[in-house]
């Protein structure tokens, strides 16, 4: 019921925006509320298609739809011979939003780039001192540890300096995490002790221009009629119809309420593709659908006792439930697509006999209690996590574990997997950069533990291959180190790896020139309605 009078009232706000904007208007039906606007304290798709893909710009940016690397807010860049210096020339005549709580006085140059990371850098900040905060993404990555200083060498001019070679370094810079943000605007805030509005009311210098939230309604951006690259702007308004219900986002969309959705259920995807006026794009996905075991708890600190639960978990029927015709099974802990990939490695064999027996090695022989987190959206991962919890559920049963099933809005669900209060989470993850290291550190890396490894899994001999692949260039090498990595992963089972899901992405045919991130965000730049 709850959710249902939420829509209404969503619905009707809607209705009346679509009313009263003119056909320079896109509509999106987003799947949940953000956390907030400042991309750096966020690890989902949802935070950042509502800031970083909007709002901001970050120096270095992947082109719309791939995975190269191209200028943005920095024009060009030099890597020092020993890998370890990069410098940045910054775009000129760069401007940040106007809007009616900051009118900025300048134009973007290297003290916004100092800052941002600063921020991040630096514990004893004025500006992180005001607003405690955390920037798991920036941590996960190693880099709070591995830049050494950034500095502003003139201008339009900036230079980070590394403890260490990072063979991945530019393709970080691109992720969104680093947007930039304005100094001015955060100086202003911190002399108004209004630090947090940072989160809450963004300024960057993206294609568009945040106007209003209304939690669990609705999010409005402007068209940015001063974008440094204004061929990409092609809108006047986009707004954001946040609308957690899969089905009814796909009605709405076949009604014309809307002209993007995403995350469509398996089962809607026929009437979708048979809808005369929508087309769905489909596209493999690079993302892991996958079961993470928080080793800090003493049950499952026990290897056995993951052992036993991995070959509990029936995959085949699941994936024949949850992702029907758009999926495949996961044999490892990254997707076939990703450089490295091991293909020796397979998936464990279905065998809630031999789970038993190891259970009760472990010293289990009645099984035992625990909690089982599934998520309350869909995901590009994963279309029914609470179906897939619950299969789930009645597997571990069948070999005497009981799990209870629990679930929070979706950024407490983040917030508190974060800090490790879950037993056993149902998680997943789409690449963000192309790179082995997103997937083997970010998610499984001792940097990664108050982050997004939500095994909270610290292995030195896993450890030290994925640090040694970090500061290898050779990719012949690197390569080698993450298929070993891998093997040692594989064998540890910090995880039960489950699906890699088809990415199916429904438009309104009146929309041009969107396209499909391999990332799994939702950039409208460049994005136009007939």
């Amino acid at each position: 019921m709850k959710r249902s009078k939420q829509w209404l009232i969503a619905a009707g706000l809607m209705a009346s925006a679509v009313a009263s904007q003119a056909a320079g208007t896109l509509i999106y039906c987003s799947e949940s509320s953000p956390g907030g606007f400042d991309p750096a304290q966020y690890l989902s798709g949802a935070d950042f298609d509502a800031s970083a893909e909007t709002v901001f710009n970050r120096l270095v940016e992947f082109e719309r739809g791939g995975t190269k690397v191209i200028p943005a807010l920095a024009e060009s860049w030099t890597i020092s011979p020993d890998g370890k210096v990069y410098t940045f020339k910054l775009r000129k005549g760069v401007k940040f939003h106007s809007t009616d709580y900051f009118k900025p006085t300048r134009d973007f140059n290297a003290d916004d780039v100092v800052f941002t990371f600063t921020r991040m850098l630096d514990k004893n900040h004025p500006f992180r001192k005001a607003y405690p905060t955390e920037f798991p993404y920036f941590t996960d990555m190693g880099l709070d540890g591995n830049i050494a200083k950034v500095e502003k060498l003139d201008p339009q001019t900036v230079r980070f300096t590394l403890k260490n070679v990072d063979a991945a370094f530019i393709q970080n810079l691109a992720m969104s995490f680093a947007s930039v943000q304005s100094a001015e605007y955060a100086d202003k805030l911190l002399k108004a002790g209004k630090a947090s509005e940072i989160n809450q009311k963004p300024i960057g210098t993206g294609p568009f221009v945040f106007r209003r939230y209304q939690k669990d309604a609705q999010i409005r951006f402007s068209g940015n009629k001063q974008y440094w690259k204004p061929a990409d702007v092609k809108l006047d308004n986009l707004v954001f119809a946040i609308t957690t219900d899969a089905s009814v986002r796909a009605q709405k969309l076949k009604k014309g309420e809307c002209h993007v959705t995403v995350y469509p259920r398996p089962a809607d995807v026929p009437s979708l593709k048979a809808d005369p006026n929508v087309t769905v794009l489909s596209k493999p996905g690079f993302n892991l659908g996958y079961l993470a075991y928080n080793v800090d708890k003493p049950t499952l600190k026990k290897l056995e006792v993951r052992q036993a639960l991995d070959m509990a978990v029936n995959k085949d029927a699941i994936l024949k439930a949850v992702y029907q015709d758009a999926g495949q099974k996961a044999d490892n802990a990254l997707p076939p697509t990703q450089w490295s990939y091991n293909k020796s490695i397979k998936s464990t064999a279905y065998n809630p006999a031999k789970a038993k027996e190891l259970l009760a090695k472990a010293g289990y022989p009645n099984g035992f209690e625990m909690t089982l987190w599934a998520m309350p959206v869909q995901r590009p991962y994963n279309p029914n996590a609470r179906l897939m919890a619950e299969m789930m559920q009645a597997d571990f049963a069948k070999v005497g574990v009981k799990a209870k099933i629990v679930s929070y809005e979706w950024g407490e669900y983040m917030k508190r997997a974060m800090k490790g209060e879950h037993d056993a989470i149902l998680i997943g993850w789409t690449g963000d950069n192309g790179d082995p290291d997103n997937w083997m550190n970010n998610l499984y890396g001792c940097d990664s533990v108050k982050g997004s490894n939500y095994s909270k899994w610290c292995y030195k001999p896993f450890d030290d291959l994925v640090q040694k692949a970090k500061v290898t260039t050779n990719v012949a090498e690197r390569s080698k180190l993450y298929s070993k990595s891998q093997e040692v992963l594989k064998g540890q089972v910090p995880i039960t790896p489950i699906a890699h899901s088809t990415v199916n992405q429904p438009v309104r045919k009146n929309v041009e020139g969107f396209k499909v991130s391999p990332f799994g965000l939702h950039s409208f730049y460049g994005v136009s309605v007939k």
